[in-house]
C-alpha cells in the first residue's frame, strides 16, 4: 500500500501529464455545467467516447437544459437515444430530471447523498458531477479509475466483488489531492482511456515507475476480470407488417428487460403463423410475404438472432380497431412523430419502410 509522498507524487505526475497529453476538447469539457457533465457521464457508462459525442451533441442540443428533459416525452428522449444501446440509462436520466424539478426547483443537488438518490446515479456518477462541475473533492471510480488503480497497486481480483470494490474505492479517495480536483479527476479518467487500456501502453504512461503490476509484469492480470460462461443465443422471429402508405405496425415493449419502453416489431414463435397473426391481431390480409435475411444483435448477456419477415397487408376491417396510442402504432416515417427504437429495429424501418409509398 502507498505512503502518503507516493500519493501525493501520483496526483502530481497524472496532472502533469493531463496537462501536456490529456484531451481538453471533448464537448461536455467545453462547459461543465452540471447537467452537462451529469448527461456525459449517464453515456459514457459502457460506451466509448467516440461513440458518445455525437449522441451528447444532438441530446444538449435538444434538451439543452433539465426543465426541457423533464417536460420532453419518454418517445422524445428514447429517440435521441436510439442506438446508443442500455436504455435504461436514457429511461432513469429522464425520470432523474423529473424529480429535480419537482424536489429540487430545477437545480441538481449539490451534495453526494442528494444526487445518489435520483435515478440511475450512484456513488462514482454523483462524484464526477461534484468534481468536474464545480471541483469539488468527490472520488470517482468508474472503469478506466478500476484499471488504473488496479494495476498501479497491483489489486488482485474482479471489481464487482465487495472486498475489492472496498479497497479500490478507499484508494481512489486517498489519491485525491487537495486542488485542482476537477483536472485530476478528468485526468485519471483519461489515463485509463487512452493509455492504461486493457492492453497497456506503458511506456506513455506518466506513473508507470511506481505501478506495481508493472513491476511483476502483470499488468494483464488487474483487475481481475469477472467470470464468464457461454453466451446464449436466442432466436427471434419479428413480423415487418407495412401498408400501402409505407406505414409499418409496431409495439413498445415493457419497460423493464431489453429494449425496456422503445418501439419494436411484433415477434411470434413461428413464421407460419404470421398470416393468421395479421388477421386476428389486426383486421389484415397478408398480399405479400418475403422472409428476409437473418440480423445477429449482440447484447451484453445473449446474441439474438434476428429472423424479419416482410409482410405487405391490406386491412380487411378497421385496421386500427387494436391501437392503443401508448402501447401499439402505425407507424410512418413521413408523418409521424420521431420515437424510440433499438438500432436493429431502426435499421429494419429504414430499409423496409421506405419512409413513404411501397413500391
Amino acid at each position: 500500500m502507498s505512503n502518503s509522498k507516493t500519493v501525493d507524487t501520483f496526483a502530481s505526475q497524472l496532472l502533469g501529464w493531463y496537462e501536456e497529453n490529456s484531451r481538453k476538447d471533448l464537448p461536455w469539457q467545453t462547459d461543465p455545467t452540471p447537467y452537462r457533465v451529469w448527461v456525459s457521464e449517464i453515456m459514457l457508462q459502457q460506451t466509448q467516447v467516440g461513440t458518445v459525442i455525437p449522441y451528447f451533441n444532438d441530446f444538449v442540443q435538444k434538451f439543452c437544459n433539465v426543465a426541457l428533459l423533464a417536460e420532453a416525452t419518454q418517445d422524445q428522449v428514447l429517440h435521441c437515444w436510439s442506438g446508443l444501446g442500455y436504455y435504461a440509462r436514457a429511461r432513469n436520466l429522464h425520470a432523474a430530471a423529473k424529480q429535480v424539478m419537482q424536489e429540487h426547483d430545477g437545480k441538481l443537488p449539490d451534495t453526494l447523498d442528494k444526487l445518489m438518490r435520483l435515478p440511475g446515479i450512484g456513488r462514482s456518477t454523483a462524484g464526477a458531477i461534484l468534481a468536474l462541475s464545480a471541483g469539488r473533492r468527490c472520488p470517482i471510480l468508474d472503469g478506466n479509475v478500476k484499471r488504473v488503480l488496479a494495476r498501479y497497486h497491483e489489486i488482485d481480483g474482479w471489481p464487482g466483488k465487495t472486498a475489492v470494490l472496498s479497497k479500490l474505492w478507499a484508494l481512489a479517495e486517498r489519491h485525491l489531492p487537495d486542488r485542482d480536483i476537477s483536472l485530476y479527476t478528468q485526468a485519471i479518467m483519461d489515463l485509463g482511456a487512452t493509455v492504461c487500456r486493457r492492453r497497456p501502453d506503458c511506456a506513455a504512461c506518466p506513473v508507470a515507475a511506481g505501478c506495481q503490476a508493472r513491476a511483476s509484469g502483470r499488468q494483464l492480470d488487474c483487475p481481475g476480470r469477472k467470470p464468464v460462461g457461454k453466451k446464449k443465443q436466442r432466436d427471434v422471429i419479428m413480423l415487418i407488417v407495412r401498408l400501402a402508405d409505407g406505414s409499418v405496425y409496431l409495439e413498445r415493449r415493457p419497460p423493464r428487460g431489453i429494449w425496456g419502453g422503445l418501439w419494436s416489431f411484433p415477434e411470434i414463435g413461428q413464421a407460419s403463423e404470421a398470416a393468421d397473426w395479421c388477421q386476428v391481431r389486426l383486421s389484415c390480409l397478408v398480399e405479400h410475404s418475403q422472409a428476409l435475411e437473418q440480423i445477429k444483435h449482440s447484447l451484453t448477456h445473449f446474441d439474438m438472432n434476428i429472423r424479419p419477415i416482410l409482410l405487405d397487408v391490406v386491412p380487411t376491417g378497421v385496421a386500427d380497431a387494436v391501437m392503443d396510442e401508448r402501447q401499439n402504432v402505425w407507424y410512418n416515417c413521413d408523418a409521424s412523430q420521431p420515437i424510440g427504437m433499438a438500432a436493429p429495429v431502426a435499421k429494419l424501418m429504414e430499409q423496409y419502410a421506405n419512409c413513404g409509398e411501397r413500391h
